[in-house]
């Protein structure tokens, strides 16, 4: 039995040591750009995980000049608040509706872009599409917003100018909530189409093209080698911007929200985000804003874990 211990001992050494060897190995082979991924590496440090230390306050009643870790430790107490006031179930509604329009109709449509795209021959007007198509996506949020809200403007707003034209009546887009979730949804396919389509068309650049023309040979037309061919060249790529775009659909930025809302619209656009803007910095509340956050966090998480889980039962292929 001693005899075996040992040896089993040896074995274990000996595996760690060529595993310590293969790492150095790669190091050495892959030093340079090892090298260049560091300024991403101390990015992520200090702006990523640096700041989940300042989490703890979520559990404290913090206090700007007694600092985090003297404050008062009050354990669960702004996650009960917030969860028994009457905020918590109408942001929950709202961000989660917000998400699921903007996962259901904005994550189709790149692909579907793309694809028509790589259907078009004629070189000049590919290309010319293209470079439009990518425009929006310089733009900032502020600038898009902007744009929005100008096209909307019941005053001198292009679409209201083609609804008067077209012998009706003005329609007041920013104000009446009905409205609110469709201008957000047309605006972030808007501005995201064109970029998000860049990535499907390298995923079909990468299909063999012998089973393109493997197909013209046995007659096949041009939407059968997009069902038969195309589309699943590209299902591992969708499978995986799919499970991305579901793990960030509670993770909706305030800054576009923030910029198309008002008092007229918050029973349908105030979000999680926009409750954490108004309570932490405008009001001040820093430990309860930080517990609202840390919720949404674990909530978006959760998503990416449920979608990865669904991608690979359905497709066999998850992000790891």
């Amino acid at each position: 039995m001693e005899v075996q211990s040992n040896q089993s001992a040896g074995n274990q050494s000996g595996g760690l040591k060529k595993r310590l060897t293969s790492v150095w190995h790669h190091f050495k082979r892959d030093r340079q750009l090892l090298l260049i991924f560091i300024p991403c590496l101390v990015f992520y440090a200090i702006f990523r995980y640096g700041p989940i230390y300042g989490m703890i306050i979520a559990f404290k009643d913090y206090q700007v000049f007694v600092g985090i870790l003297n404050s008062e430790w009050v354990g669960l107490k702004h996650f009960r608040t917030f969860f028994s006031s009457p905020d918590f179930w109408l942001l929950f509604k709202n961000t989660f509706l917000l998400g699921f329009y903007t996962l259901v109709f904005s994550f189709p449509i790149p692909i579907i872009f793309a694809i028509l795209l790589n259907e078009v021959r004629l070189r000049l007007f590919k290309k010319w599409v293209q470079t439009l198509s990518y425009f929006p996506s310089f733009l900032s949020i502020v600038i898009v917003s902007s744009m929005v809200i100008d096209m909307l403007s019941p005053g001198n707003g292009t679409v209201n100018q083609l609804i008067q034209y077209f012998g009706f009546g003005k329609i007041y887009f920013l104000i009446d909530p009905a409205w609110f979730r469709t201008i957000y949804v047309v605006s972030d396919i808007w501005n995201h189409m064109g970029y998000e389509a860049i990535i499907y068309l390298a995923a079909i650049s990468g299909i063999n093209p012998t089973l393109y023309e493997a197909a013209k040979v046995d007659g096949c037309k041009r939407h059968h080698m997009i069902g038969y061919i195309t589309l699943p060249g590209m299902l591992p790529t969708i499978l995986v911007l799919l499970i991305l775009k579901a793990g960030s659909m509670f993770r909706i930025g305030y800054e576009k929200v923030l910029l198309l809302y008002n008092p007229m619209t918050y029973d349908v656009a105030d979000i999680f985000s926009t409750f954490v803007y108004r309570k932490g910095l405008l009001e001040s509340n820093y430990s309860f804003a930080a517990a609202v956050g840390l919720f949404e966090a674990v909530i978006a998480l959760v998503m990416l874990l449920a979608a990865n889980f669904m991608s690979k039962k359905a497709g066999g292929k998850g992000l790891w």
